[in-house]
């Protein structure tokens, strides 16, 4: 028996190599001292410097995540080309809450039976998500392991490095009493609660809107990168907070400093929860119900039901991706700002005395 035999293909990987080169070239600069294919990536110290001119302490910031069982969902529908992004984004937006511009990004790809055009695709929206934050694909990992994962299904994490002068780093310690809180929208779930997602919307293929409900849920996470970097350098952020896993309930007070003096007051009905949402609500409750009139019933049930809507707040970001604290003076004018960059936002809340609870009022 060969390796080949035992469920390896040398061959294949070598395939999908050669896709990645041209993938990480189109996010490459300068900087990069070397190509897809060696043993370990190489960026210039001189012109990672060179990235924090104008710093007087620059810090590197870094963030790991993965994409999670959003993948199945992938799998499933046979289109691979959009959770790549989810990946990157997972991650540069973790680090972006510190105030951190993104330098270069590595990932790892893992499955069981390698299919060199299903790993480009993959690999390809991490290459968008780099382009599209001023990383570089710096590098990475495919692992093909038969036996452990099944033919077909792949994993794919990544972490992200970015940089931020000591002086300018985002960590709350700002935030003061009547600060307002300001929600930008997302594209949807985003990279959280498919788990859940799974079981209580099993089919896919369901009408959404006109088109397939499982196209709908692949919708990638967005990018703040631009926006929020482009926005520092007009206003000053008190506290960012990304909302992933947990939902506002874990992740807004996350942007208060420890131990924390602040509450999150959010104020109901400051924007409007997406139809995704509502479904996945009718879903969460085993509604009979399909399509748009599975939509009504979410919607009726995130207004009547107080444990539900609770249980989604505490899963989802319920159409709220990314949420600033700033000085109320500034509030209008960031919002102005990111809306005209095609980021819708809103006035989502404030910031009270108390210990780094979230309340709705």
């Amino acid at each position: 028996m060969d390796y080949k035999q035992a469920g390896v293909n040398i061959e294949e990987g070598y395939r999908a190599v050669e896709h990645y080169r041209d993938l990480a070239a189109s996010t490459t600069n300068q900087a990069v001292l070397n190509g897809i294919g060696s043993f370990a990536g190489m960026l210039s110290i001189g012109d990672l410097i060179r990235a924090g001119e104008g710093m007087a302490d620059p810090v590197l910031v870094s963030g790991a995540d993965g994409v999670g069982t959003k993948l199945d969902i992938a799998f499933r529908l046979k289109k691979y080309d959009t959770v790549g992004i989810d990946c990157v984004a997972m991650c540069v937006n973790d680090i972006l809450c510190h105030g951190a511009r993104p330098l270069f990004f590595l990932d790892y790809l893992a499955c069981g039976k390698l299919d060199a055009e299903v790993a480009a695709a993959l690999v390809k929206g991490v290459a968008v998500g780099c382009r599209e934050t001023g990383s570089v694909l710096l590098g990475g990992e495919t692992a093909e392991m038969p036996g452990f994962y099944d033919a077909g299904k792949y994993d794919i994490a990544g972490f992200s490095v970015g940089i931020v002068d000591k002086k300018n780093i985002i960590d709350g310690k700002h935030i003061q009493e009547g600060d307002v809180l300001v929600g930008l929208a997302s594209s949807g779930p985003h990279s959280n609660g498919f788990s859940l997602i799974r079981r209580v919307l099993p089919d896919l293929d369901e009408d959404f809107g006109g088109m397939p409900l499982g196209y709908a849920l692949l919708e990638p996470t967005r990018l703040y990168v631009k926006p929020i970097l482009a926005l520092l350098e007009q206003t000053t952020i008190r506290g960012m907070a990304h909302i992933t896993g947990g939902g506002f309930y874990e992740n807004i007070p996350r942007m208060f400093p420890a131990p924390a003096h602040f509450n999150a007051v959010i104020k109901t009905g400051s924007w409007t929860i997406p139809p995704i949402f509502a479904r996945i609500a009718a879903g969460a409750a085993d509604c009979k119900e399909r399509g748009a009139a599975a939509q009504e019933a979410g919607a009726r049930l995130l207004e009547s039901n107080a444990g539900l809507r609770k249980q989604m707040f505490s899963t989802y970001n319920m159409g709220i991706g990314f949420v600033l604290a700033l000085a109320p003076a500034d509030s209008g004018k960031a919002i102005a700002f990111l809306d005209d960059r095609g980021f819708p936002a809103w006035e989502i809340g404030h910031v009270e005395t108390g210990n780094g609870v979230l309340r709705f009022e």
